[in-house]
Order: structure tokens, then C-alpha cells, then sequence
């Protein structure tokens, strides 16, 4: 497996000290509603970021704004040193969306082959990553023929495509069996320790202890971005999932005007 680059890329403006990414003030409003309320945040690099919270607060919308897909209303989204979206960042940052990114009248091999192509990746690419995400033996599968678990590791395969070196991954293990689940989570654990930052939304609490920092989100806002183990302490709670119920309970109320 190639190593990742935990060294400052040469066009990468940002010192190695620096955030992977900084959110400065992000507004996103949608239908006249705000969907993101002024967030401030830096995700360190080297590191596993669990992104967490139930459906429909904002973590899609977030992960699209960090990737540069996402219009935004207000603040400011830089990655790896470079305002969100540059040209220059698309082939340093892979993205697995919620809905698998496959053609379905292609094989595995040849879905791998086509953006590995794309991105300008070594030719040897499609093979390391469909062996990482535990898919040899299926490289001649049509991928419309594939279970939904399937098709979601050949779209994480192409994201690990020509080694980037930051990974948006949006519920990227929803609908798995746990056993595929705890080899994901291996594999993520391994990428960070190579130099690789991992930002992971997940609205499974049990998926918290796997990752060095947390994001909690609720309704378009952070509750919290600390350690796992220093929001339990913080909130005096057992498992996550308490402590992310005692934060809710603590926020304020805001009246819908």
C-alpha cells in the first residue's frame, strides 16, 4: 500500500501544523431557512473526525460545503490551505457520497479503471483499492448486480484512488453487516496513521469511540467538537449516546421566528 503524504504538499500554502480544514462563519440557507448556522471549526490533520447526529442536521450539507459542491451564504471553507473547491484540490481529496458513485453496466475492474483514468492515477491503483476494501474475487461483477454494501466499497475504492490525502466520507458504512463495519473502520484507522485526515459522518452513536475527535450536530449547529473521551468526561455520561442527549438538554431553546 502506498504511503500517504503526512508532509505539507509542495502547493499546499498551509503549514503541516495547520488545520486539514477551517470553517470560519458557515451560513447555508436553503428555501429561506438556514440549514447551517454560522459554524466554527478546525479538523486536525493525521486524524479520524466522526462527524455525528441524527438525520437531516446538516452533516450532508457540511461535508458538501468542506468538498466545495455546496453553495454557501456566509464564512469561509478552506482545505488543506486552499479555499474549498480549488482545481487544485481535486485530485488531493476523495468523497464517498450516501448513494453509491458506480456505473451499473460496468465491472468493478472497469468502474475502477475508468477513474483511475480520470484522476491520472498509477495503473496499478484499481487493484490496491479493490483489495483494500475487501472486494477481490468481484473485480468482474457487473455493478448493477452488486448488493447495496458492494456497490458502497467500489465507490469508497475509486475515493482511495491515487492516494489522497484528505477523505470526506459521508455515512460511509450505513446498511453494512458488522463485521464489514469493523474492517472499514480498520481500514480508516490505518489511512490516519499513514498521514491521511478523515472527516466520517455517521448517525450511529456506537461508531464515536472509533474516532479521535467528535463533531455533535443538531439542527444546523455544533454541540460539541472534542475528544470522545473528553465529552464524556465533560458531561459525567456513560456512552456517547447519553452524552450527546445531556448536550441537547443543555443547548438553548430558540424560538422560530
Amino acid at each position: 500500500m502506498m504511503n500517504y503524504m503526512a508532509a505539507t504538499n509542495p502547493g499546499d500554502p498551509a503549514g503541516p501544523a495547520d488545520p486539514a480544514i477551517r470553517i470560519t462563519g458557515l451560513t447555508v440557507r436553503r428555501g429561506g431557512r438556514a440549514v447551517l448556522h454560522g459554524l466554527d471549526v478546525d479538523v486536525p490533520r493525521g486524524s479520524i473526525t466522526g462527524l455525528l447526529g441524527p438525520s437531516g442536521c446538516g452533516k450532508t450539507t457540511l461535508l458538501r460545503s468542506v468538498v466545495g459542491v455546496q453553495r454557501t451564504d456566509a464564512g469561509e471553507v478552506r482545505v488543506l490551505g486552499l479555499p474549498a473547491g480549488s482545481a487544485a484540490l481535486r485530485h488531493r481529496v476523495g468523497y464517498v457520497t450516501q448513494a453509491p458513485s458506480v456505473y451499473g453496466d460496468l465491472t468493478v475492474a472497469e468502474n475502477l479503471r475508468y477513474f483511475a483514468a480520470v484522476l491520472g492515477a498509477p495503473a496499478g491503483d484499481p487493484a490496491r483499492v479493490t483489495a483494500l476494501v475487501g472486494l477481490g474475487g468481484h473485480e468482474d461483477d457487473l455493478a448493477a448486480r452488486l448488493s447495496g454494501g458492494q456497490k458502497a466499497r467500489v465507490s469508497l475504492a475509486a475515493a482511495l484512488l491515487g492516494t489522497p490525502e484528505l477523505l470526506i466520507l459521508d455515512e460511509p458504512t450505513v446498511g453494512l453487516d458488522p463485521v464489514l463495519r469493523q474492517d472499514l473502520w480498520q481500514l480508516f484507522r490505518t489511512l490516519a496513521d499513514r498521514g491521511a485526515t478523515l472527516l466520517v459522518s455517521s448517525h450511529v452513536m456506537d461508531e464515536a469511540t472509533r474516532c479521535d475527535r467528535l463533531l455533535l450536530m443538531r439542527d444546523g449547529r455544533l454541540l460539541a467538537h472534542d475528544t470522545p473521551a473528553e465529552l464524556l468526561r465533560a458531561t459525567g455520561a456513560a456512552d456517547i449516546d447519553a452524552a450527546f442527549l445531556r448536550l441537547v438538554q443543555a443547548a438553548p431553546v430558540e424560538i422560530p421566528r
